[in-house]
């Protein structure tokens, strides 16, 4: 059995980092036993949610070529922090996140969950993230916001969708990468928190850094791609529906090493290992 850690004395109304280890791993078990029916629904939900954050990052972001060079960064700082919208709604909310999920690893890594366990949820929700993303980006269409500002909202989705898939391979994993150990950050940080307004504060700065270095998010591309393959469809310079897979491929790729291997498992060898030996130890 694993001996309970006691709960230290901070002016830091917040879990100590041993204490979210075990969290997460104990969130991670009952997420995998979720059923089905309601993973996919709660999926749904987060894929909508990483969309309407998306379409707030794009609408701070239209406009914002200036010609100044000290506005890139302003501006980058600015459609980051809007872009948190996504994932605050995903964490206060309750919601089932791809990128977030990849922390079941720890659980996995326990022995509390099995690899059909992990693929399963990560399968469904995946396909229920997709759904609720593309939903999202077809009721954005229908309302008409890509011609908000006489069409430059609609300029500057054709225009990210672009630039994502005019990465190339390994630029576009290495993205992927760093942008999951972000996010797998900022809902660890949320594990360690116990009021809404602490849970807000830890998705701001992490979510806002990943946004404004261009790091990649395969759900937030299950929104910006679609979107900007059917506003460029008419236009003299179309975008690919196989550019579109395989950029979400790769960084699907980026983001699951990223949250499992570089957050997930190392946390779990530095604080749950040992506990998993001592049980091993006592059950021989």
């Amino acid at each position: 059995m694993d001996q309970t850690i006691a709960t230290p004395t901070s002016l830091l109304d917040a879990y100590a980092p041993a204490q979210i280890a075990m969290r997460v791993r104990d969130v991670g078990v009952a997420k995998a036993a979720m059923p089905t029916i309601t993973m996919f629904a709660l999926a749904v939900l987060a894929g909508a949610f990483i969309a309407l954050g998306a379409l707030f990052f794009t609408v701070t972001m239209t406009g914002g070529k200036t010609g100044q060079p000290q506005a890139f960064g302003l501006m980058r700082l600015a459609g980051g922090a809007t872009f948190s919208l996504g994932l605050i709604l995903v964490v206060v909310g309750g919601a089932e996140l791809f990128t977030g999920n990849n922390l079941i690893a720890m659980a996995w890594a326990s022995g509390r969950v099995t690899t059909q366990q992990i693929m399963r949820n990560w399968g469904w929700v995946y396909l229920g993230n997709l759904v609720g993303a593309v939903g999202t980006a077809a009721l954005v269409w229908l309302a008409g916001i890509q011609n908000m500002g006489d069409g430059a909202v609609g300029e500057t989705m054709v225009q990210i969708a672009r630039s994502k898939m005019s990465l190339d391979p390994v630029s576009t994993v290495a993205r992927g990468v760093l942008c999951n150990v972000l996010v797998c950050l900022a809902v660890w940080l949320c594990m360690g928190a116990r009021s809404v307004t602490d849970k807000v504060l830890a998705i701001l700065f992490p979510i806002t850094g990943f946004v404004a270095c261009g790091f990649e998010h395969s759900v937030a591309n299950m929104y910006f791609l679609p979107i900007g393959i059917a506003l460029a469809a008419g236009g003299s310079a179309p975008l690919s529906v196989f550019g579109a897979v395989n950029n979400l491929v790769l960084v699907t790729i980026g983001n699951v090493l990223g949250g499992t291997i570089l957050v997930a498992l190392v946390y779990w060898s530095v604080y749950l290992r040992s506990s998993n030996e001592r049980k091993g130890t006592i059950a021989g």
